[in-house]
């Protein structure tokens, strides 16, 4: 892939790049729709990485394109958003966020072999690949968590999705064979070792083929409905709230508000009993709290769709230790862990499942926990 970038930024550029930068995708294993709500996740980056070559201008103009698009979008640098620039709004965000210590203007590639719309967070990755990039490049000093923040502001504010701090921290900080717990109130992380290949297990990644979108209207509902619910217990966030709360909040609130938040303060203690059931070796347990978390998807936050739920289904009847949906939900992809041995089983299963559902083809692979946004060349 590098020097695929570099080769096709070269033919439109019609110069050499300064440098290739990559950073990868996510997958989550517990704990969803909690960044928003200051509370725990348990993510890993995935061996697909978005990579991008790039080189300084002279002038202050941003020009990206990609293997997405035929279209070369141009935005100059300055304190006003760029918009209406479709998916260059991620890049382009970044360095609008990065204003403050920008440099020259910059022509970019980037190439990509994260799903898009799975679930797997592609859009953090084109972020936290470009914002490594233009550090280097404008010298601009950034920490890896203050660049995981710059891309969280570029995502909410150029882009317009309301998403919380999880997929840029987990594409910044990966470690290979790692997951990484984020409290997203003190953004403190932890590398958890997984030990997972030594297991003979692996992760597998069900692409439903139904694509998502986090501007959409969903997920801002959900996370409105989380702010109203801690504005009735008054409290800052849901974080602040354990189980023992739900029951005084049984009595405040409408049933759709309960429920909403009955999945984020449940999800949050998930988040603390895997990441002490993988450090105790006991994955028996952490497969109990994946399908936990998935039927808490379903049937309180209400965030899952059928092709999700016959994803888990199957990868259970196959003999994974456990599934759940994974991202933002309303499409995507679920994610399960299972003897790397039944892999091709897996596949063929939800083939034939989806098939009898007259659902679109799934797509299934595995991915491993990988090292987060760095310089590749």
């Amino acid at each position: 892939m590098i020097s695929e970038v570099r080769t096709r930024f070269a033919n439109l550029f019609e110069r050499a790049p300064d440098g290739v930068w990559s950073a990868p995708g996510r997958v989550n294993l517990i704990g969803e729709h909690t960044d928003y709500n200051n509370g725990f996740v348990f993510p890993f980056g995935i061996d697909r990485r978005t990579w991008v070559a790039v080189s300084l201008r002279e002038d202050r103009i941003a020009r990206v394109a990609s293997t997405f698009s035929r279209e070369v979008f141009e935005y100059e640098l300055s304190a006003s958003k760029p918009t209406d620039m479709d998916w260059a709004l991620y890049p382009l965000g970044v360095a609008w966020a990065m204003a403050e210590r920008a440099g020259k203007g910059f022509d970019a590639f980037f190439v990509s072999d994260v799903p898009v719309g799975a679930g797997l967070s592609s859009s953090a990755a084109i972020e936290c690949s470009i914002a490594t990039a233009l550090n280097d490049l404008w010298q601009a000093g950034y920490s890896k968590q203050e660049l995981a923040l710059i891309g969280q502001k570029a995502e909410n504010q150029a882009v317009g999705a309301p998403t919380g701090i999880m997929d840029q921290t987990a594409s910044m900080l990966a470690k290979t064979d790692c997951a990484v717990l984020i409290d997203c109130q003190s953004l403190t992380t932890e590398l958890v070792e997984l030990g997972l290949s030594n297991k003979g297990l692996v992760v597998a990644v069900i692409d439903t083929g139904v694509a998502h979108r986090h501007s959409d209207g969903g997920y801002r509902v959900r996370r409105e409905a989380c702010e109203k619910g801690a504005a009735i217990m008054s409290v800052t966030s849901l974080r602040d709230l354990s189980a023992d709360d739900l029951l005084r909040a049984k009595n405040l609130m409408d049933d759709l508000t309960l429920r909403r938040c009955r999945h984020v303060i449940t999800e949050n203690q998930r988040v603390l009993d895997a990441v002490a059931a993988l450090k105790s070796g006991n994955l028996s347990e952490m497969g109990k709290l994946m399908l936990q978390s998935h039927a808490s998807m379903r049937d309180d936050f209400e965030i899952s769709i059928p092709e999700l739920d016959l994803a888990v289904e199957t990868a259970m009847s196959v003999g994974a230790i456990g599934a759940r949906m994974t991202g933002g939900g309303f499409g995507g992809a679920a994610i399960s862990i299972i003897e790397e041995s039944k892999l091709e089983e897996l596949g063929r299963s939800c083939l034939q499942a989806f098939s009898n559902q007259g659902f679109i083809e799934p797509n299934v692979f595995s991915v491993a926990p990988s090292d987060g946004a760095r310089r590749d060349y």
